[in-house]
């Protein structure tokens, strides 16, 4: 159920007060600008029963201002510091006013989502340095890492404070791989949007094209055949699947047992091939399409159960192990309350003790009484490494359930739906495997994209990686932060 309600900027602080008071969460913020002048949407959520709700503010053409509700809510502060560098609307008593998306190099005036932005005037010089916090005492000194790092791994700045070899403070700089996304999306048909949801994130490419296909179709009020969306939920799994496989080979390779990321390398590998016999991407993409699914094939059911006995096996030798297991236990720990506060999504929220999930509170297709999910309250890698073996299991099981019935090759497709049907807007939420995935769309009288805004678990769980580091020493940052694992590409829209 999705509800939308005008409000003015002097009443969204006290209306979204009473909607977190009330068990929601803020999904997204996301700015407009109409013919009338310029719009704020903010999209509260709770579940179950699938809940959600929006609040339009229309603001001043003159003067852009919002009240900033960073007291009420951490991701509301960040949503409004990325609105202003975007479009230029200013959220007033801002408690920390400095940019977040554009670098100190991006021109200033220009705000590249406004309608009369025009092309990116030369970007200019460094225009100071930026005003990192310093930590000053006997002993302290600061260590620089990136945004240029060795290997596939994309760019970030991270500045540590350390005193001896334990992180006093941690500064995570982002937005290097800022593409424009929301704004390429503007003026494409529904189809041409498919291909760049899919590669908002490329190791999420059935997450987010999921959600913008659910968002699409409440849109337009498409009803989608339930065997697609059994196929949609099975593809979601196998996605789940070969990233946590990968990441607990990861996890083992940064405390020195390669031979076991090897061999979850290898079971991958495994994996992705499966992926292309089902949808003839190894990354599963053009499996979830506006309107239904689209399958090759479906997975053999004792290929995956031997895959399922060959990663709980690596599971358990690297648990067994007692470097590994010491490596893991107490090693950057986000507490429940700081996960709490911060907003933190997926496998980083339920290893601190958040049962939340978007397949419980905003299903799309029936899960079935048998589906339970995983939690941990340690809020350590080790907690972190069991969540995500635990819910490979899980995944495995789901999948099953979600085939069973199924006959490939399918290609299952709601009937067009009737001119101008549906509310013109529409939402998508979907688990994906780091977490809760938000996109919100909105459509032209001839159903090409006007505005979409995707919103990836990352830009909520990248602020909890500098807490849950405080007072980790240094060499067991590249294990803390594989056990995050957030998404650049995610969060650098």
């Amino acid at each position: 159920m999705r509800e939308s309600h005008q409000s003015s900027a002097a009443a969204l602080p006290r209306h979204a007060e009473d909607l977190l008071a009330r068990g929601h969460r803020l999904v997204l913020v996301a700015a407009h600008v109409d013919q009338d002048g310029p719009r704020v949407v903010y999209l509260f959520a709770s579940g179950p029963p699938d809940t959600r709700v929006e609040l339009n503010v229309r603001l001043d053409p003159d003067r852009p201002e919002v009240p900033s509700l960073a007291h009420l809510s951490f991701a509301a502060g960040r949503f409004e510091r990325e609105m202003r560098d975007l479009f230029g609307i200013v959220p007033r008593d801002h408690p920390l006013p400095r940019r977040l998306v554009r670098h100190f190099h991006w021109p200033r005036g220009w705000y590249p989502m406004r309608p009369d932005a025009g092309p990116p005037p030369a970007f200019g010089e460094q225009e100071g340095p930026y005003p990192f916090l310093e930590v000053e005492g006997d002993g302290v000194y600061e260590i620089p890492v990136g945004p240029v790092h060795a290997g596939l791994i994309e760019p970030g700045h991270f500045r540590f404070s350390v005193v001896g070899e334990t992180i006093l403070k941690l500064k995570a700089r982002l937005w290097f791989v800022h593409k424009g996304i929301e704004k390429l999306f503007q003026g494409r048909s529904v189809a041409a949007g498919l291909p760049l949801a899919e590669r908002i994130s490329g190791d999420t490419a059935v997450g987010h094209a999921l959600a913008y296909c659910l968002a699409v179709e409440e849109a337009t009020g498409t009803e989608v055949p339930e065997e697609a969306q059994r196929a949609r939920a099975m593809l979601l799994e196998l996605e789940r699947i070969h990233n946590h496989v990968a990441d607990l080979g990861m996890l083992c390779n940064d405390v020195g047992h390669g031979i076991l990321n090897a061999h979850a390398q290898r079971v991958r590998e495994q994996l992705l091939r499966l992926n292309r016999d089902i949808t003839g991407h190894r990354l599963l993409r053009g499996g979830v399409v506006p309107g239904g699914a689209a399958l090759r094939a479906l997975p053999d059911p004792a290929r995956l159960k031997a895959i399922g006995a060959d990663i709980r096996e690596i599971t358990g030798l690297a648990l067994g192990h007692s470097t590994v297991r010491d490596r893991f236990t107490g090693t950057a720990t986000l507490h429940t309350a700081a996960a709490r506060e911060i907003g933190c999504l997926g496998y980083v929220a339920r290893a601190s003790g958040i049962a939340d999930d978007a397949r419980v509170t905003h299903p799309f297709t029936a899960y079935g009484e048998q589906f339970e999910v995983p939690v941990r309250d340690g809020g350590d890698v080790l907690a972190r490494f069991l969540v995500r073996a635990e819910e490979i299991d899980v995944s495995l099981s789901l999948i099953e359930h979600f085939g069973d019935g199924l006959a490939a090759p399918m290609a299952l497709l709601a009937p067009p739906p009737a001119p101008g049907a549906g509310p013109r807007s529409g939402v998508g939420l979907v688990e994906g495997w780091r977490g809760t995935i938000a996109t919100r769309v909105e459509l032209a009288p001839d159903a090409t994209l006007t505005r979409v805004k995707p919103v990836d678990p990352s830009f909520f769980n990248w602020p909890a990686l500098p807490v849950a580091l405080a007072d980790t020493i240094v060499p067991d940052f590249p294990l803390a932060n594989k056990s995050f694992n957030l998404s650049y590409a995610g969060n650098d829209l």
